[in-house]
């Protein structure tokens, strides 16, 4: 556009003149006064055109001026910022964002699936055997129909190794008659192989195979799973951030709920579907855990998995519990070795001692496992057991297993699931006044 130019104003302004002159002399009557009046009006549009040209003329050639030298790429800049990707306000939400990103891939749902009958209500005539009756008396049936396959429940769980090993907790497949299959993130299936269930903790170790494509060389090659590595839950702390991953409900895939570790140590006795277990040393979380959520991964903010959601309080609000990663290390690697989960076996009762139990009973001694027949006066030493072979006998203190000190955080139980049948441990006895040292053979554990 160029702008306007001031030298032609004079001849424009001088024209005009002479036009309403010339309109005036000719329309001097009265009924010719609207015309001229149009014609004033029409004169006065073509000067607003005019002194708006000017005026926009005047404008453009001034702003023009400056705008040709703006950085036009900021604008553009500027706009194109709404459409950044969301940029984490802090280190810990960055954190865990990345926690997410680098462990969703490994954890999967596990749906179950059973067949069941089909029921359908008939009607009949109970007096049909005795032949015609004079009226119609018909009572309903319910009569099974063949059977079909329908999915019973589910849970979670995450892969552990390249090769398809899964963990996830025992009463999500303790049914042996119902099938298993694993959702990945990725929308595929797997029919899934339960290997082991742990007979003392809420764990199972299922396996799913890997896809076979032929590579360019025309060999078969197996694709390798996404998984997940396993911390170190020996070196928790309460307050400790966590992250938790699940099948929540059995229909949100994938829900991540974040918290902190609230307890350690802790001793709970889990029920469910025919499922009623006691599980020592499991750790306490706020993080929200589900139902659906079981056999999912507690992780840290470095994305090692340090528990395995199993249970949570219903009456109480933000209280969930996840069995030590350090338990789940040791079942899968007695599944790859043994190719099933057992535990060490010593063969006594007994009762953790503390202060008030040592006043009670005037002991010299306030710590240690106190070998006692049980409530139901069953013996305190098993017949043919380790224990007994060992000479342990009921009113012993066993103060010491292999070193470690017994005490109500860290009780003989605990002490015994660190070691393997055929494994030898030294125990240190008080037996009256007598400290005793006694060489120990553990055996597997039937029960």
């Amino acid at each position: 556009m160029v702008p306007y130019s001031f030298s032609q104003l004079p001849h424009q302004f001088h024209a005009l003149k002479e036009i309403i002159r010339r309109r005036f002399e000719r329309f001097k009557k009265k009924k010719r006064v609207v015309k001229l009046f149009a014609t004033v009006v029409a004169v006065s549009v073509l000067f607003g055109f005019a002194a708006g040209g000017l005026v926009g003329g005047l404008v453009y050639y001034k702003v023009a001026g400056h705008l040709k030298n703006l950085p036009f790429d900021y604008f553009r800049k500027v706009a194109s910022t709404s459409e950044q990707a969301y940029q984490p306000q802090t280190t810990q939400e960055q954190k865990i964002i990345d926690v997410v990103k680098q462990t969703s891939p490994a954890v999967v749902s596990i749906i179950i699936t059973k067949d069941v009958p089909i029921l359908e209500q008939i009607f009949e005539n109970p007096f049909e055997e005795f032949g015609p009756v004079p009226f119609e008396f018909l009572v309903p049936r319910i009569r099974q129909k063949g059977t079909e396959k329908q999915e019973i429940g589910g849970g979670s769980g995450f892969i552990v190794s390249p090769d398809g090993f899964v963990v996830t907790n025992k009463h999500v497949v303790l049914d042996d008659e119902a099938e298993y299959t694993v959702f990945t993130t990725d929308g595929k299936s797997y029919p899934a192989n339960v290997l082991a269930k742990d007979p003392v903790q809420d764990l199972a170790v299922l396996k799913i195979d890997q896809e076979k494509i032929i590579d360019e060389q025309g060999a078969f090659t197996q694709i390798d799973f996404p998984f997940v590595k396993l911390g170190n839950s020996d070196t928790l702390e309460i307050g400790q951030s966590v992250v938790a991953i699940g099948n929540a409900l059995g229909e949100f895939r994938n829900t991540v709920s974040v918290g902190v570790i609230s307890g350690l140590g802790r001793t709970i006795t889990a029920s469910g579907n025919n499922f009623v277990e006691t599980i020592e040393d499991v750790i306490q979380t706020d993080a929200a855990i589900n139902k659906g959520n079981s056999g999912g991964p507690l992780l840290n903010l470095a994305g090692e998995v340090i528990g395995i959601n199993t249970a949570t309080v219903l009456e109480a609000q933000s209280i969930g519990f996840a069995v030590p990663a350090n338990k789940v290390k040791r079942d899968i690697e007695q599944v790859k070795t043994r190719g099933e989960i057992v535990y060490p076996f010593l063969g006594v009762r007994y009762v953790l001692l503390s202060q008030k139990i040592a006043n009670d009973n005037n002991l010299n001694v306030n710590y240690g496992a106190w070998v006692q027949r049980n409530s139901q006066g069953e013996r305190a030493v098993i017949s043919d057991s380790p224990a007994q072979k060992a000479g342990i006998k009921e009113g012993d203190i066993i103060l010491e297993f292999n070193g470690e000190k017994i005490t109500q955080d860290n009780s003989l139980s605990k002490l015994i699931q660190k070691y393997n049948p055929e494994d030898t441990v030294t125990l240190k006895i008080l037996r009256a006044t007598e400290e005793l040292s006694l060489e120990v053979t553990l055996t597997e554990r039937t029960e």
